[in-house]
């Protein structure tokens, strides 16, 4: 009775509470607010978890700003936001520098509210900063301190989080990018989420004009979420199945060409560890391993994971079919089916199509594929069967027009 006490008063582990259930909070009002990002939330919530930096890739319009900027309005902490362009200079970033000190020959900037004091922060289209940002940014992101006047300042920085629209090929900006261990495609969403997309936009949008949208409060303090994170500590649950699989993927990945240094390979481990722990697991399992998914170094690797991580997650919800894969719970199947049947209704009805309208619905019927196969269940396997069938017919019969 006396220990159930002190656990019940001990302050870590309320606060380690609090932050759990902060983080699924988080996780189910930011699903309801984006349409199919629910692996982007996951790897936001990992990340925050681990004190990992996150970059999102991808066009314009697919919500990566919208959706960093309201994660980071569910934390209350210190936080920075800024949109870097080629001529942002290093003040707008770490503080403009003190008049009256530096009069007195002392060089010091005022960070107060400014990067270097942030818990949480997103620097949108980070790889626009120029060399005298980026040198900056290389300490801050690896070591959370940040040099000043020949000093260097322990920074309380839990998260960075990146946005781009396209990966950088300029080696100077090879270090910043090496800087986000995870890193996450933000493509415009597949054909089958559009009614989704209007219905959840809509939404938004709506909430914006009434104002209702400044009503979001916060579900997790920088404290808690450093409760979670010193969990981490106590971690201890590698069994060896597990890390020869490990070792056995970064290899095949590495023979690949995928550089993964092993400063890296350890720091996956911490959110092997996050991962297991939001799930409420006290040892890590296959499933983990999908993050693995977001090491790649070039967009054109994205795929070549893929085809060498996704066997082993197939193996693990085979053997657990009543775990659910991320992402399947926002895939409406009955919505899939209609979707299938319109277009297999176009495709056979005797229509002369133009080639612009024939590719676009076999990306329909492609897409459609693969939301089946995520699914997994016997229904989407029949209907996968259905639309082979349908794709053997079209390519058979060829352009129509």
């Amino acid at each position: 009775m006396s220990e159930a006490r002190t656990v019940l008063n001990d302050p870590g582990e309320a606060d380690f509470r609090r932050g759990i259930q902060g983080l699924e909070e988080i996780r189910e009002l930011l699903g309801r607010r984006f349409v199919a990002r629910s692996e982007v939330i996951q790897v936001l919530l990992v990340a925050a978890v681990a004190h990992e930096h996150v970059l999102l890739v991808g066009p314009p319009g697919t919500a990566k700003s919208a959706l960093l900027r309201q994660f980071a309005r569910l934390v209350d902490a210190r936080y920075f936001d800024y949109l870097l362009t080629r001529f942002t200079e290093p003040n707008e970033l770490f503080g403009p520098v003190d008049i009256a000190k530096f009069r007195e020959g002392i060089y010091e900037r005022r960070t107060e509210g400014m990067l270097p004091s942030a818990e949480i922060a997103f620097l949108d289209e980070i790889f626009k900063a120029n060399s005298a940002i980026v040198n900056s940014l290389l300490t801050l992101l690896n070591e959370r301190r940040y040099s000043m006047g020949g000093q260097m300042l322990p920074c309380p920085l839990i998260s960075l989080f990146g946005a781009s629209n396209e990966v950088p090929n300029d080696e100077t900006l090879a270090a910043i990018f090496d800087r986000f261990l995870l890193r996450v495609e933000a493509a415009n969403l597949d054909s089958f989420h559009f009614q989704s997309l209007l219905r959840v936009g809509w939404a938004g949008e709506t909430s914006r004009i009434s104002g209702s949208e400044n009503n979001l409060k916060p579900r997790i303090t920088a404290n808690e979420l450093r409760a979670v994170h010193r969990r981490l500590a106590d971690f201890n649950g590698f069994p060896p199945p597990f890390v020869a699989l490990y070792k056995d993927l970064v290899v095949r990945l590495r023979s690949e060409g995928v550089q993964i240094s092993d400063r890296r390979v350890v720091k996956l481990l911490k959110v092997f560890a996050a991962s297991a722990l939001l799930d409420g697991r006290h040892e890590v399992n296959r499933s983990d391993l999908a993050f693995l998914r977001y090491v790649w170094n070039h967009k054109n690797q994205m795929d070549l994971i893929q085809t060498i991580v996704e066997p082993e997650l197939e193996v693990y919800y085979a053997e657990h079919p009543g775990a659910e894969r991320p992402g399947t719970a926002e895939i409406d199947f009955e919505e899939l089916v209609r979707d299938l049947e319109r277009t297999a209704a176009r495709l056979t009805g005797g229509e002369k199509l133009s080639d612009v309208e024939l590719f676009s619905h076999l990306r329909t019927l492609h897409d459609l594929k693969a939301a089946f196969q995520a699914l997994g269940t016997d229904a989407a396997k029949q209907r996968i069967i259905h639309l082979n069938r349908l794709l053997q017919f079209v390519y058979q019969k060829g352009p129509s027009a």
